[in-house]
């Protein structure tokens, strides 16, 4: 694990190549819930393969621009989440249904027709590969169990919380065996307890600590208003996020660069490290170290430089590759900048 002093990451995907993705329709579908392989250009045959070596040029990408902690790129998944919850069983992928989007309108989601288990190994593989590949602290990441069950219709279950805390058990049986795999740093993604906070309070909590059980070494939970090409307007506060620090999560994951966070938010997260977005994915144009660090130092009016991880706002799937890469580049050297004046060095 790094020891170093605001260590850099990115919130979990990077941008997957033109040649193994088709972007157009990748931008003009909303995030997928069920499975969208038209998505890729590589057939079935070679698309394993064809996913290895962009997974490789996703972590020398976060190599080269300077990042501590990296991921993936999530370049296997066509959305976030529907990797690992489409592979569930008590899943029906081939009948779905719709149900209302975090942003308005509808979205199609897999219906729940049985109980929720894991089944099998889905990110094992991923984790594997990924160690292999790199010398870095790599971090791993999962949809949340409440984020999951708002992106499903419920046919099944009587009572929602044992349908919450069933993906939590499925949740938790994948950390496992990640952990075992390599992962350094495990990440929950949670959006939904922002987007539906009333049944957060209800039923996320626990969830969340179920999903965490018995997980070693450092575990976040990652909260966002929605990809920046789909949710452009966002508030400067969040409507669940305090409540966080209740959960076992030892770092939360927050945007604050594009939805200019009114940054008071952070006296209220208690001793939880902050995974804090100083990169916007709402703007295309790349930040300059020295805006980053700038956006750090305000955060540290707030939170001491030992619980602060600067990062991007947001997952970086959905803007150009050049892009993103100088975007990362700006956020190691805006933190490095803040390094020097902290140390002197």
């Amino acid at each position: 694990m790094t020891e170093t002093l605001l260590p850099t990451t990115v919130v979990g995907s990077y941008p997957q190549p033109d040649w193994l993705i088709d972007r157009d329709k990748l931008t003009t579908l909303p995030p997928v819930r069920v499975r969208a392989s038209e998505l890729w250009r590589v057939p079935e045959t070679w698309l394993e393969q064809a996913q290895d070596d962009a997974t490789v040029l996703a972590i020398r990408d976060m190599e080269r621009a300077g990042i501590d902690i990296i991921t993936d790129g999530e370049i296997r998944r066509e959305s976030y989440s529907n990797r690992f919850a489409t592979a569930l069983s008590g899943i029906d992928l081939d009948n779905p249904a719709a149900v209302p989007g975090r942003t308005g309108g509808s979205v199609t989601v897999p219906r729940v027709v049985g109980p929720i288990r894991r089944l099998r190994p889905v990110e094992v593989r991923d984790v594997e590969f990924l160690r292999r590949n790199t010398d870095c602290t790599i971090k791993i990441t999962l949809p949340g169990p409440f984020t999951m069950s708002r992106q499903a219709k419920n046919e099944y279950y009587k009572d929602e919380e044992e349908l919450v805390m069933d993906y939590a058990a499925a949740v938790n049986a994948e950390l496992r065996a990640l952990k075992a795999a390599g992962a350094d740093v495990i990440q929950l993604d949670e959006p939904w307890v922002q987007a539906r906070p009333e049944e957060a309070r209800r039923l996320a909590l626990p969830a969340i600590d179920r999903a965490l059980e018995g997980i070693p070494g450092p575990t976040a939970l990652h909260l966002c208003f929605g990809y920046a090409y789909v949710a452009r307007n966002k508030p400067s506060g969040y409507s669940f996020l305090p409540e966080l620090t209740g959960t076992v999560a030892e770092q939360i994951s927050i945007e604050a660069a594009q939805p200019n966070l009114d940054l008071a938010t952070l006296d209220g997260l208690g001793d939880k490290t902050v995974i804090f977005g100083v990169i916007s994915m709402g703007d295309p144009v790349p930040e300059s170290p020295e805006t980053v660090a700038a956006r750090i130092r305000r955060a540290l009016e707030h939170i001491p430089p030992k619980r602060l991880i600067p990062a991007p706002d947001c997952g970086m799937k959905y803007i150009p590759r050049d892009t993103a890469f100088a975007k990362l580049k700006a956020l190691a050297e805006g933190a490095a900048i803040v390094r020097r004046e902290l140390t002197g060095d």
